[in-house]
Parts: structure tokens; sequence; C-alpha cells
């Protein structure tokens, strides 16, 4: 039996976690991700965290600890969500070439259906200028389409990060330092060592 239940279809995070040596099980819970009209851009991903943990409990019971997570890139006040299509993706790194954007990753962990915690964490990126050429060739390719901001650090986008100030796992959609100190206050064992 595994030690936790990671609620994302993200194989990013599945690769982090693996990395420290959880052992877990995935779950897709089908979140809608709709951002309410007054809702701040950290309570939006803390929700949809919190909403992705809650749904991965309710389908398979209160047996291990649940891990959910979401990742927002914030430009100034504007929130750039994944790309709806490839014209939609060449925009949103338009906006982004040459710019410090926000990234803002949230994740929830429950022990169970009652005892949940939370951990909202930030990282400030700043891209180099990319050609419009590079884009053009890039939105061909699947990688930006289920990435918030039409990108992924750690692909053939990362040649473009100038600066990262904060947590590269962040970037990538799971800030290792504070899930880590998640899944040590729910038991959960880390590279085969205690929590």
């Amino acid at each position: 039996m595994s030690d936790l239940l990671l609620v994302s279809g993200s194989p990013r995070r599945a690769e982090l976690l693996s990395m420290i040596g959880v052992d877990y099980r995935v779950y897709n819970a089908d979140i809608e991700e709709v951002r309410g009209p007054q809702e701040a851009p950290a309570e939006y991903a803390q929700r949809l965290a919190r909403e992705k943990v809650l749904a991965g409990l309710q389908h398979c019971g209160d047996e291990i600890p649940a891990l959910g997570a979401d990742t927002i890139v914030l430009l100034g006040d504007a929130v750039l969500e994944k790309p709806q299509d490839r014209q939609h993706a060449g925009r949103l790194l338009r906006q982004l070439s040459g710019a410090t954007h926000t990234v803002i990753s949230a994740v929830t962990v429950a022990r169970d259906r009652r005892r949940l915690r939370s951990i909202v964490h930030r990282s400030e990126v700043t891209m180099g200028s990319m050609s419009e050429a590079w884009i053009d060739a890039y939105v061909q390719t699947d990688e930006p389409m289920d990435k918030a901001g039409a990108y992924a650090v750690q692909g053939v986008a990362g040649q473009w990060v100038a600066q990262i100030n904060g947590s590269y796992s962040g970037v990538m959609g799971l800030p290792l330092y504070e899930t880590a100190d998640l899944l040590r206050w729910a038991c959960v064992p880390i590279a085969g060592l205690p929590a």
C-alpha cells in the first residue's frame, strides 16, 4: 500500500515526489478550474489545491494522507491560465518575454477530511526576450499546452529563464521544502526515512 495519495495528473509533481522518495499512488480529480470574480490569485490556487485533496479523499476514503496542488502564473494583476490553443500559447509567451512574472504554487496535505494543512509559495521568474520565430516554433510542440503561462521551466523553454527568485521546484509545480514539511506533519515517510 502507498504512503500518499497524489491528487494530480501532473507528471512533474509525480516526478518531484519520486525524487524525494515518497511512495504514492495517483488519483486525477476532475476539478473545474475557474477563478471567482473577486478571488485573489493566491486564494484561487489554494482553493483548487484543497478541492483536489477533498475530491481525492472522497473517492478513495481516508485510508492514507492525500496531497493536492495547483500552480498559477501571475503577470502584474493578470492570471495567465493554461493555453486554450496554440495561438493563445503564443500570446501568453509574448507577454512573458523579457518580463518578470510570479509563479504561485499552493499545496494542501490532508491526514483525513478533518485535518488539512496548506501553504502558498511564491517565486519570481524573469524571462529573457524570446524571438518571434522561437515562440512560433515552440507552440507547435506539445510542451506549452497544459502549463500555466504556456511554458515548462524544466523543458525546452528553460533556456529563456534568466533568473528565479524562489524555488525551482515551486516553479515546476511543487515547492519541495514546504511540501516535505507538510508530508512530515502528515507522517508520510520521505526517502524511506521516518517522518
